[in-house]
């Protein structure tokens, strides 16, 4: 936002340096960025938060600085606008008829002027290097007085040529099916049935609190104007300026909240200067206010001790008062209750509760007062239900190379159907269970995130763009789906994980090995198992997203809870990876609400373990987890571990077999194990698994 310093000094008197002033207005809050020299003046480059609509304008910054220096009442503007700085009298003669409102719940308040017998021309000096000062052009003396009131007073609005309206009429309405507006920026723009149009008698000629259409604008041939000042529904002109993806200085307005109390004083003061500067003669204000808005009241019971709780500063009660008196927010003493209650002027749309007038306070007792320590805690810290386990999920893949991403949580519409879905989240509704977004914030991306693999996918995309081959990437998000028996959306905690590259850095010399499905697989097991996850299986599965004969189902205590895989080559060909990527995604919350097995501690072996590999003929859709199992039934002297150490297919196999090689690994307590208490303890755990399983070694 730019602000003039020599207009600052037009609308209050002002005493401090262009520099003094810059500080007063960062101290509080406003935080100037830059002083750029305009001719004879300097321009504030000031960086406003998107709750201070107030400030964007001459007056609002004005205001500020009138309490950061301490003075109770602005001096005489020399340029105020005042209703009662009017020179000529306004007569009232505007017929009710000439508007009419259909959406009330759209447009809460709309005043009309008509000023006959103006003279469209150059504007004068003054005025022009005002607007240029602050980065608008000049357009003509009319234009440019509602762009100059709008920088001055903060309130938008606009001027049409009467004679080009429709029986010379104003209709506020909803856009209706199939209209479309030619803009001023020379645009033809369709419009739907949620857009709020002012029309004339016939059609929409003007985009309400975004921006005029051309047929009923100001040109040099305009004798007689129409000058609208209006309040919109906020949300409204944010739906429609996206929509119509037109942003202006006035929707900038309406859209972040515009005084609905300085209509009449804006249209006033555009008056006055069109009447001065255009010639002509004006009517009184046609003000319709179909909706009051009611202002917002905070109770505190005793402010200034909230001023110190939440801050720290020791602010007497008739200190705050007086800040906040200074800003506009009056208060009486609450006769139902203990405390004070404080209404907030019509300006401030932002101060809603406490923490908000104790902002107010700190802004100007100094926020530089502030002291560094953290303020006395009256309660005891806890952690959030089972945030200690996802915390150690985090470090555990912390530890093997993970970086954690944060993904958006809305994606494109071209992963529909691409991607497969967490159980919970696919079965959480009938039919479609997609969420939409009624208005996107980023262009294409129109649902919420069923699934967190499109943002692990971009981001490795991202990543791999940049020369980055090696990543490691994990997620914890939630995931979202259309619950058509509650309103809102039905929500899911899921977990992802994506691999790619190589096991060794390529920057050392060492041999370099790709990472495979058993990579990712390894990640989820060590995941699960450290949070505490029992009975963890990973079962063959087909899964959309993953390539076949690569991928497996992930289930606990037999139900499917995710999946693990490589990406299968459409999406791999789609995201133009080169080299093979896994991905795996799984309900966390469903692993989470689980108990958690206990941690059993036991004495590190005393004796040495003596270790079998053996090679296994079995099917090609047999698994390893098979194995394991029937190792844990069979009754035997010894329990030895087992784990997978190799896969052969191929010469001297049938084209349906596999090889498994499997290391038995053999542990005793009690004493050193001999040859002949191992083989009769393996050769018993072969037989038990050929009876149960119907497989043989390999000789």
């Amino acid at each position: 936002m730019n602000i003039s310093y020599n207009w600052l000094k037009e609308l209050i008197e002002l005493e401090l340096s262009a520099e003094e002033t810059a500080k007063g207005l960062t101290r509080v809050g406003l935080a100037v960025e830059g002083i750029h020299p305009h001719g004879d003046d300097l321009v504030f480059d000031i960086d406003l938060t998107s709750n201070r609509p107030d400030c964007l304008s001459h007056l609002g910054v004005s205001r500020e600085l009138l309490v950061s220096t301490k003075q109770s009442s602005a001096g005489k503007s020399k340029t105020s606008g005042e209703p009662d700085d009017v020179a000529v009298p306004f007569p009232a003669v505007l017929a009710p008829e000439v508007v009419r409102i259909e959406a009330p719940e759209l447009c809460h308040r709309f005043t009309v002027r008509i000023i006959r017998g103006v003279k469209i021309g150059p504007s004068p000096q003054w005025l022009v290097d005002r607007l240029e000062a602050v980065g608008e052009r000049s357009i003509n003396n009319v234009a440019d007085i509602t762009n100059f009131v709008m920088l001055e007073l903060g309130q938008p609005m606009h001027a049409f040529d009467l004679d080009k309206l429709a029986e010379n009429r104003i209709v506020v309405r909803s856009a209706r099916a199939g209209e479309t507006i030619r803009t001023l920026d020379e645009v033809e723009r369709k419009l739907d049935e949620s857009m709020l149009m002012i029309c004339d008698a016939e059609k929409p000629v003007a985009v309400a609190g975004v921006m005029g259409g051309i047929d009923s604008g100001i040109t040099e041939a305009t004798t007689n104007v129409l000058l609208e000042v209006a309040f919109f529904k906020r949300e409204s002109i944010r739906q429609t300026s996206r929509k119509l993806d037109l942003a202006t200085e006035a929707s900038y307005r309406f859209e972040r909240g515009v005084d609905i109390e300085n209509l009449i004083r804006a249209s006033d003061r555009a008056t006055e200067l069109i009447l001065e500067l255009a010639g002509g003669t004006a009517v009184d204000v046609m003000d319709l206010y179909p909706t009051k808005l009611s202002l917002n009241t905070v109770e505190s019971t005793h402010i200034s001790a909230a001023v110190k709780r939440l801050t720290g500063l020791d602010v007497t009660l008739d200190e705050c008062i007086r800040v906040l008196t200074l800003i506009g927010i009056t208060s009486e003493e609450n006769t139902g209750g203990l405390g004070r209650l404080f209404t907030a002027p019509t300006w401030r749309h932002d101060i809603a509760i406490e923490e908000d007038l104790v902002e107010e306070v700190a802004r100007h007792a100094g926020y530089e007062n502030i002291a560094e320590e953290l303020p006395p805690a009256y309660c005891a810290g806890e952690y959030q239900p089972n945030e200690p386990r996802r915390n150690l999920l985090r470090r555990v893949l912390a530890d093997q190379g993970f970086d954690e991403a944060i993904s958006y949580s809305f994606i494109d519409t071209k992963h529909d159907g691409r991607v497969g879905l967490i159980p919970e989240i696919a079965d959480s509704s009938s039919g479609n269970s997609l969420v939409e977004l009624k208005q996107s914030v980023i262009e294409g991306a129109v649902r919420m995130r069923p699934t967190l693999i499109p943002g692990l996918l971009d981001a490795a995309r991202l990543n791999l763009n940049h020369q980055r081959k090696d990543i490691r990437l994990f997620e914890i998000g939630k995931a979202f789906a259309a619950s058509h028996a509650n309103k809102l959306p039905h929500e899911r905690e899921l977990f992802g994980a994506l691999l790619t590259g190589s096991e060794i850095s390529e920057q050392r010399a060492m041999p370099v090995r790709e990472l495979d499905f058993y990579d990712a697989k390894g990640a989820v097991e060590s995941a699960l198992d450290a949070i505490g996850v029992n009975g963890v299986d990973f079962v063959a599965a087909d899964v959309e997203h993953l390539q076949r004969g690569q991928s497996a189902g992930i289930t606990v205590g037999n139900k499917v809870i995710g999946s693990v895989g490589r990406l299968n080559a459409e999406l791999a060909g789609d995201y133009k990876f080169k080299q093979a990527v896994y991905v795996a995604e799984i309900d966390l919350q469903t692993a989470l609400a689980a108990e958690a097995k206990p941690v059993v501690y036991a004495a590190l072996p005393k004796y040495p373990s003596v270790v079998r590999d053996v090679s296994l003929l079995v099917k090609r859709d047999f698994n390893f987890s098979s194995i394991s199992k029937a190792v844990g039934t069979a009754e035997t002297e010894l329990q030895p571990t087992t784990s997978f150490v190799d896969l052969y297919e191929g010469k001297g196999l049938a084209d349906d077999e596999r090889s498994l090689t499997i290391r038995f690994e053999y542990w005793s307590d009690t004493g050193t194990l001999t040859e002949v208490v191992v083989d009769a303890a393996h050769s018993n755990i072969l037989e038990h698994i050929s009876r149960s399983l119907g497989i043989r070694p390999r000789f």
